[in-house]
């Protein structure tokens, strides 16, 4: 007997929607445990990289860019190219 109480009184899901959220805990347990390790590692990785700051480097003048036109030889058959020019724009 159960002492005039129901046996499924207590009980708010079924068996199986007990054990599919008991499958959602464990699946966002086992993700929040990889990304806290992923973020872990990372954070070790970069605790030991501490390099004093590098004096600022003198400025170089910026070079005009160089442009190269090659042309094609005419005479003869075979298709080949001379050496490439300097060009500049000015």
């Amino acid at each position: 007997m159960t002492n005039g109480k129901s046996y499924h009184g207590g009980m708010l899901l079924s068996v199986q929607g007990t054990g599919a959220v008991a499958v959602l805990v464990v699946l966002l347990i086992c993700i929040a445990v990889v990304y806290v390790g992923k973020l872990a590692y990372l954070g070790y990785r970069t605790r030991g990289k501490k390099l004093p700051p590098d004096p600022p480097k003198p400025q170089e003048p910026e070079k005009e860019p160089v442009y190269y036109i090659v042309e094609k030889k005419k005479k003869r058959v075979k298709s080949e190219y001379s050496e490439p020019r300097r060009f500049s724009f000015k």
